[in-house]
């Protein structure tokens, strides 16, 4: 008689997996006020920039900077938080995190002036370091691998809920409160996130962690300053030839560069430079560099459609922006099984062809444009950005071992993060330079010294044009005019990126993968995984 094999033990304790989808959802509220805090502050834009006391009189770039500052400082951090996650504990990298975003929070809501702004999301920017790896290294470690796409849709899921969430919320606050409340609304979530972590969420790490990279941390911090400063600079003065500017931006290319050649070289890097040499890999994470690239840049400028150009208030901007949101909340979970149709290649490239044809739209928009038309646009838009979302991520993630979860997710949000910075910063170049060409004919009715102010944005040239009374009628018209004129080729260029990267997902990405026949060994090995602790 034949004794039975015994079944494997689960690798994931029974109390856990129990409930991990409570877990997940605590995961999904931590990563809730990371991504509103941006789409928040998306809609705040506007009244940011108008004069005191309304807002505080922030110029484009210092906007550009208050949304910079934040990227810059987490992309720059999140190779360490990765790392420390893996080491320390995700679960205490997460908490650590959480109280560093609240504290932040608080302070920027106090700023006086665009400078502590800036810096107090700097702030913000440290703490949301800490959070977005260690809540996708978490759901790795508490999800078996044949549910862990099904989780990572809802998580993608999750910044769809927080997209739509922030700008409505947003706009509620600005109707009844002071600016900095879009900053403040984040603390008692904070309170509630770090309660629920506390009681429900198991600690992970790696059993063999290595040394923390400070020098590589240190020169990709700078090195990504430089290059966005440059860039942001270019945008000012309206000539990426100035010296000042090429010197930053060639500056930051080299110190990237140097980047590159000592992790190369170390042998406790912050990224393993090996990883990309996988194909698939490097595919992905560039996929979604670039998607962010395009779409940041062109949703910074969208705000200064509806409110600038087409009057909205905050509120209305922020559920004119509802469809952009409705779609990834619908179709990110839903990914998962077009790419069982079609394969991961498929999806991807049509994902980020949607993308194209959605930002290319942006040409067809006016003064006066029925605004169902912009609505259409956002929804197109954000069911190409989920079928892109989902995917990559459960590529990147599945592509390392498991107890590298933390590098993983570390790696994947940066190239997503710095995607956008330089979305922000070279989009938001393209559209500052474009807009001043336009205008600067217009601005020579205003006295000298205030010409070059009144060109950096179109909020700038409005306020302007308010001062002069009847006189600042035709400076209006003229702004509008020449912000759409802008607006259009700032949205060709975010196009252009994406079909790049509807070539490099074609190239790269695998196709569809047949089915694998039942297995007729029931004790074939599992790969290795690793355990949570708790």
């Amino acid at each position: 008689m034949t004794t039975p094999a015994v079944p494997e033990a689960p690798r994931i304790p029974e109390a856990v997996h129990r409930r991990r989808w409570a877990i997940l959802g605590v995961l999904m509220l931590s990563l809730l006020i990371v991504v509103l805090d941006n789409s928040i502050l998306n809609v705040a834009i506007k009244t940011i920039s108008t004069p005191e006391p309304t807002g505080l009189g922030a110029t484009q770039s210092e906007l550009e900077w208050a949304i910079n500052s934040y990227t810059l400082v987490f992309a720059g951090l999140l190779f360490t938080a990765g790392l420390l996650g893996d080491r320390i504990g995700r679960k205490k990298i997460l908490l650590a995190g959480l109280a560093v975003f609240g504290i932040g929070s608080a302070l920027a809501a106090q700023s006086g002036s665009p400078a502590e702004l800036i810096a107090f999301r700097g702030v913000m920017g440290l703490g949301a370091a800490f959070v977005m790896p260690a809540t996708l290294a978490i759901l790795m470690n508490v999800f078996e691998r044949e549910e862990q796409p099904k989780a990572i849709g809802i998580w993608a899921a999750g910044v769809g809920l927080a997209v739509a969430i922030g700008p409505i919320t947003g706009g509620v606050l600005l109707d009844h409160f002071w600016w900095g409340s879009v900053f403040l609304i984040n603390v008692p979530i904070v309170i509630v996130a770090v309660g629920l972590m506390i009681a429900l969420v198991p600690d992970s790490r790696d059993p063999k962690p290595g040394r923390i990279d400070l020098i590589g941390v240190v020169l990709s911090v700078i090195g990504l300053v430089l290059l966005v400063y440059g860039i942001i600079k270019g945008g000012q003065l309206a000539d990426f030839t100035d010296p000042a500017a090429l010197a930053t931006i060639l500056a930051g290319v080299a110190v990237l560069v140097g980047f590159v050649w000592y992790e190369k070289r170390c042998d406790h890097p912050s990224i393993d430079i090996s990883y990309f040499k996988n194909r698939v890999f490097s595919a992905a994470i560039t996929a979604i560099a670039l998607v962010f690239f395009a779409l940041m840049g062109v949703t910074f400028f969208a705000v200064f459609y509806t409110q600038s150009v087409r009057g909205y208030t905050p509120l209305q901007t922020g559920l004119l922006m509802l469809p952009l949101a409705a779609a990834q909340l619908i179709f990110a979970p839903r990914a998962r099984l077009v790419v069982e149709r079609f394969g991961v290649r498929a999806t991807c490239a049509g994902g980020l062809a949607l993308c194209a044809l959605t930002l290319a739209s942006f040409t067809i928009l006016d003064a006066d444009t029925p605004i169902w038309i912009l609505e259409v646009i956002f929804f197109l838009m954000g069911a190409g950005m989920a079928h892109i979302m989902t995917p990559t991520s459960v590529v990147i993630m599945q592509a390392l071992p498991r107890e590298k979860a933390g590098s993983a997710s570390a790696l994947s949000n940066t190239f997503r993060q710095v995607g956008g910075a330089l979305g922000i910063a070279v989009l938001g170049s393209v559209l500052s330079t474009a807009y001043r060409g336009g205008v600067e004919d217009e601005l020579k009715v205003l006295p000298a010294g205030a010409r070059h102010t009144a060109g950096e944005s179109i909020e700038a040239t409005l306020g302007a044009a308010g001062r002069l009374g009847p006189r600042g009628e035709a400076l209006v018209s003229s702004a509008n005019d020449s912000f759409l004129h802008a607006m259009h080729v700032t949205a060709l260029c975010g196009a252009g990126v994406a079909l790049v990267g509807v070539l490099i997902v074609s190239l790269y990405l695998p196709g569809k993968q047949p089915k694998a026949p039942a297995p007729t060994d029931a004790s074939s090995p599992e790969p290795d995984r690793v355990g949570a602790e708790h």
